[in-house]
């Protein structure tokens, strides 16, 4: 794999021509490029590169165009954004970073595709609000929070989201997501959380197989994550390459 070349690839297909969610809008002006998304779908800057602008002004123009739509949203900076210092500019602004997390790419063809289970685990596609439920179950006790937005969105968008439970007989220990990017190269796998009880048993890498096979079923050459500390280890033995890292940047 030629990182710089996918990498390339990734910021040109993904990041500058963001493919969100209904009632979404893309707007794209020197330096940046925005979604503003309807209800409680994602919201913020998805690419940038202020190189020859003023970074102070773009920074200042953003916030002000963001907070007269009344959105919650981030500034989802790449470690090879530019200017390079770029985050202690947005720091200064009354930003602040979340986590970081790794940018991590792979060869559909290269990766498992078929799910090797725990004995008494089995996998249930999300088609339904009951399943949908289990899945923000799931991601509610694994990552904290309420992620019942995630679910409406894997119910409101068929084709081009696919989420998957593990099922331990009745109980829902493991929960991730496919998104399908038409037009580009990338499929991209979202959640994957696993209950604490059931971790280093398998199933993180048999809900990862399961998706690597949607996505070659469906034709797309690489898959993409945004791993945290927790899964980028397991990911990177499964095939999976580092390119970047990822901050969330959040206006106080």
């Amino acid at each position: 794999m030629d990182a710089e070349e996918i990498i390339a690839r990734y910021d040109r297909e993904i990041r500058q021509q963001p493919q969100e969610g209904p009632g979404a809008i893309v707007e794209h002006e020197p330096g940046v490029v925005r979604v503003l998304s309807a209800d409680d779908d994602w919201t913020g800057i998805t690419w940038t590169d202020l190189t020859g602008l003023d970074p102070a002004a773009v920074i200042a123009a953003q916030v002000r165009r963001f907070a007269g739509a009344g959105l919650p949203w981030e500034w989802k900076l790449y470690s090879h954004d530019r200017p390079a210092d770029l985050p202690a500019r947005l720091l200064a602004a009354g930003f602040e970073p979340g986590p970081p997390e790794a940018l991590l790419v792979a060869e559909v063809a290269a990766l498992p595709q078929v799910p090797e289970l725990p004995p008494g685990v089995h996998l249930v596609p999300v088609t339904s609000p009951h399943e949908a439920e289990l899945l923000v179950r799931v991601h509610d006790e694994v990552f904290g929070g309420d992620h019942s937005a995630i679910g409406r969105a894997v119910l409101a968008r068929p084709d081009t989201v696919r989420a998957v439970v593990a099922m331990a007989g009745d109980r829902p220990i493991c929960a991730g997501r496919i998104e399908f990017h038409p037009g580009t190269a990338f499929a991209s796998i979202w959640g994957g959380g696993t209950s604490e009880d059931w971790r280093g048993r398998g199933v993180f890498r048999a809900v990862v197989a399961h998706r690597a096979a949607q996505a070659a079923a469906a034709g797309y050459p690489y898959l993409q994550v945004d791993a945290s500390d927790d899964s980028r280890p397991i990911l990177k033995r499964l095939g999976f390459v580092e390119l970047a890292t990822t901050t969330p940047f959040v206006h106080a």
